[in-house]
C-alpha cells in the first residue's frame, strides 16, 4: 500500500501526517517549538529547531508503519519568514517570522509608490512580507547581510535539508514581494530595490512538482527508500485550500487558526491594485486572492483563558450589543496598521462574560467580512465557503460566519487542512492521480452545510455598519 507524508511547518509546531492514497490519515504527530520574542515587535525562530523537530516527528510517525510504503513527502509552510544561509550553508541569524513587525519603516518606504509596487509584484507591502525584512537586515545587520548566500522561506529550509536542492514554489514565493505574480518569475527591478541578486534566490517549482529524491543519508536515518520523492509543497494557506478542495474558480476557504484568512481561488490573475488584499499564485498552478487578519482563533483563545467562558448555543444573539475589535497584534487587511489595538465597546455593569465572548467571535468574523468585501467590490461573487482550522470545531462560529458573511458554510471530513493538502500534492507528484482536482474530488467530502438565516443576515448587516465606524474613531486617538 502506497503511503504519503504531509509536513505542515507551523509557527508553534510542526505537524506531520501519514495518509494512504484515499486520504485516510494513518498516523499523525505534532512536535512543538518556541517563538523567541527578543523585544517588542520582534518574532523569531531558529530554523535548526524546525529540522530537529521534523526528524523527531518523522521517526515517531513512521514507528508503526511499513516505511518502504512511503513514496513521497510534501510540505505546507508558514509564509514570509526570512531564512538566510552563508556560503557554508550555516544559518546566519534566526528566522524573522511572518508576525514580526520590525520592518515598518521599509514597508512604508516601499508603499510610497504603491502603483509601481503593484505593477512589479501584483501586491503592496506589508510588514510580514519577506522583502522589507531583507531591507531591515541590510540596514541594521550589515555584517549578516554581507554573508548572505541563500535566501529561502521556512518550508524551503526543510526541503534543503532533505535534498540539498535550493528550491521554493510559486505560492510561497508570492509572499516575498520579490515575485512577479502575474508572470511567475522573480522581479529584476524588485531585486534591485531590495538589494539582492537572483542567484541568492531559489529555483521556483509548481507545488505539485518533484524537487528531488530524498538525500540518501536522511533516508537511511529514517529507514526510508532512497526513491522517496521530495515534492515542493507550498504556502500554508494555499495548501490548506488544497486540503479543503478550494481550487475551482471563485471557490472560497476560511481558515480560523492563529491568524485568520479568507482565500478565493481563481482561474485567472486578479490585479489587487493598491488594495490591502493579497494576489498570489495557487498551489494548483493558478491564482488566488486572500485577505489576512492577524488575530482569529488566537483572539478567542486569549479571551477564553482570561474568563474561562465559552459561548453556548442558548445565548440570545440579537440581544448582544457588545463590540470587539480583534486587533491584538495590529492588523493586516483591510488597514495594514501594525499599531492597531483591540478594544471592547458598549460595556455596562450587567454585561456578562458570555456576551463578551460572543463579541470576540463576532469581531473576528466582521474583520473577515472586511476582507471578503474587498473581493466583492472587485466583482468576485462568493456565495459559499469552506471553513477549516481550530475555529471550525466551534459549535457556534461557523453559523456566525454564514450569517455575517452572507454565505452558506461547508464543513468537511478532515481537519488536517495543510497537512492533508501537502499529502495530496505528494500523491499527485507520484502519479496516484492525474490532477490535483481529481485527487481532491476523491478525497475531500462535505459532511455538513450550514445555511445562512435571512433574518440574522439582516441583523448582522446593521451591526457590521456600526463595527466599521469604530476603528477610524480610535485610530484618531
Amino acid at each position: 500500500m502506497n503511503t504519503y507524508i504531509g509536513i505542515d511547518l507551523g509557527t508553534s509546531a510542526v505537524k506531520l501526517l501519514l495518509a494512504d492514497k484515499l486520504g485516510k490519515v494513518l498516523n499523525s504527530v505534532s512536535v512543538s517549538y518556541p517563538v523567541n520574542i527578543p523585544q517588542v515587535n520582534f518574532s523569531e525562530q531558529d530554523p535548526k529547531r524546525w529540522w530537529s523537530a521534523t526528524i523527531s516527528g518523522l521517526k515517531t510517525l513512521l514507528s508503526t508503519t511499513n516505511k518502504k510504503d512511503v513514496k513521497a513527502i510534501s510540505f505546507s509552510g508558514q509564509m514570509h519568514g526570512l531564512v538566510i544561509l552563508d556560503k557554508d550553508d550555516n544559518v546566519i541569524r534566526p528566522c524573522i517570522l511572518w508576525n514580526d513587525n520590525r520592518s515598518e519603516e521599509f514597508t512604508q518606504l516601499l508603499n510610497k509608490n504603491k502603483k509601481k509596487l503593484n505593477a512589479l509584484t501584483g501586491n503592496i507591502a506589508f510588514n510580514g512580507f519577506t522583502a522589507p525584512k531583507i531591507m531591515w537586515v541590510k540596514k541594521y545587520e550589515p555584517q549578516s547581510f554581507k554573508k548572505i548566500n541563500k535566501i529561502m522561506l521556512p518550508k524551503d529550509y526543510l526541503i534543503y535539508q532533505f535534498t540539498k536542492c535550493f528550491a521554493t514554489d510559486y505560492s510561497d514565493a508570492a509572499g516575498t514581494l520579490l515575485l512577479d505574480v502575474k508572470r511567475k518569475k522573480w522581479s529584476d527591478e524588485m531585486l534591485k530595490i531590495v538589494g539582492v541578486k537572483k542567484e541568492q534566490l531559489p529555483k521556483i517549482y509548481e507545488s505539485y512538482q518533484v524537487v528531488s529524491k530524498i538525500d540518501k543519508k536522511i533516508a537511511k536515518e529514517l529507514g526510508l527508500s532512497n526513491d522517496v520523492k521530495i515534492v515542493a509543497g507550498g504556502a500554508d494557506n494555499a495548501i490548506a485550500a488544497i486540503g479543503t478542495n478550494t481550487i475551482k474558480n471563485n471557490a472560497c476557504n476560511i481558515s480560523l487558526g492563529t491568524s485568520g484568512t479568507i482565500l478565493i481561488a481563481s482561474d485567472t490573475y486578479h490585479d489587487g491594485k493598491t488594495l490591502p488584499i493579497h494576489s498570489f499564485n495557487h498551489a494548483n498552478g493558478k491564482y488566488y486572492l486572500m485577505g489576512c487578519i492577524l488575530s482569529a482563533a488566537s483572539a478567542y483563545n486569549w479571551w477564553s483563558q482570561i474568563v474561562n467562558q465559552k459561548v453556548s448555543r442558548k445565548i440570545n444573539i440579537k440581544k448582544n450589543d457588545i463590540y470587539f475589535l480583534p486587533y491584538l497584534t495590529g492588523e493586516r487587511c483591510p488597514y495594514n496598521d501594525p499599531s492597531a489595538t483591540g478594544a471592547f465597546f458598549n460595556l455596562r455593569s450587567n454585561t456578562t462574560s458570555e456576551e463578551m465572548s460572543l463579541a470576540v467571535l463576532e469581531g473576528v468574523t466582521f474583520a473577515l467580512k472586511d476582507c471578503l468585501n474587498i473581493a466583492r467590490d472587485m466583482g468576485i461573487d462568493v456565495k459559499e465557503t469552506m471553513v477549516c482550522g481550530g475555529g471550525a470545531k466551534s459549535d457556534i462560529w461557523p453559523s456566525l460566519i454564514a450569517n455575517i458573511l452572507n454565505v452558506n458554510v461547508k464543513l468537511i471530513n478532515a481537519d488536517e487542512g495543510p497537512g492533508l493538502g501537502a499529502a495530496i500534492l505528494a500523491m499527485v507528484a507520484n502519479k496516484e492521480y492525474k490532477s490535483i482536482e481529481q485527487a481532491t474530488n476523491k478525497i475531500v467530502k462535505v459532511t455538513k452545510v450550514i445555511k445562512k438565516d435571512s433574518k440574522l443576515v439582516s441583523y448582522y448587516q446593521k451591526k457590521y455598519l456600526t463595527y466599521r465606524k469604530l476603528y477610524p474613531l480610535i485610530k484618531k486617538i
